[in-house]
């Protein structure tokens, strides 16, 4: 079975596949945890739990940004995921003891056939999660109910549905990954 991570400081989302497809899917929430310490306790308390529960053999996770790019995270917010990111595979790797694998996101998107269109109303986590929906239509979504404004009793989907979509893919690249290495 592959564990496939999406690692943030503020969500981590994860997703469990083998050959018989998507077994788990599901976002480890740390909006709530303080410090870098906490954090890496909370997600290393939720993958020995995963580790109990399921005969994980890979993991892979999605690879650092590599570089700057004005207007998107700042190279502070960039070197804080990259260390968090370090720290928690480690974490996996004590947990398993299996390294991870990274993978580009470009490279995972395209080994699941998931193809970005660039001049979409969407936004990229936008397309990725109806991709993925369209994927596996029997994921059941996480939801809130807005409880004010002119929205007020609108069921929406929350914003960790996008951090468990992108978990989807890296653990679906890494298990086609794996099949054409087989063959």
């Amino acid at each position: 079975m592959i564990l496939g991570l999406d690692i943030s400081t503020s969500c981590t989302g994860y997703c469990l596949f083998d050959e018989n497809g998507m077994q788990k899917i599901g976002y480890i929430d740390l909006k709530k945890k303080k410090t870098l310490i906490e954090k890496a306790s909370f997600i290393k308390e939720a993958l020995i739990d995963l580790s109990e529960k399921y005969d994980i053999k890979l993991i892979a996770v999605e690879e650092n940004l590599q570089a700057f790019r004005p207007g998107f995270s700042s190279a502070a917010t960039l070197m804080k995921l990259a260390q968090f990111n370090g720290v928690v595979q480690w974490i996996a790797y004590e947990v398993f003891k299996i390294s991870s694998i990274s993978f580009n996101v470009n490279t995972a998107r395209k080994l699941v056939g998931l193809k970005i269109q660039r001049k979409s109303s969407d936004t990229t986590k936008e397309q990725v999660y109806k991709w993925v929906h369209e994927d596996n239509p029997s994921i059941t979504w996480p939801v809130k109910t807005i409880s004010r404004g002119r929205n007020k009793g609108q069921v929406v989907k929350i914003n960790e549905c996008y951090d468990m979509a992108d978990a989807y893919v890296i653990a679906k690249a890494c298990f086609n990954a794996e099949k054409i290495k087989s063959v």
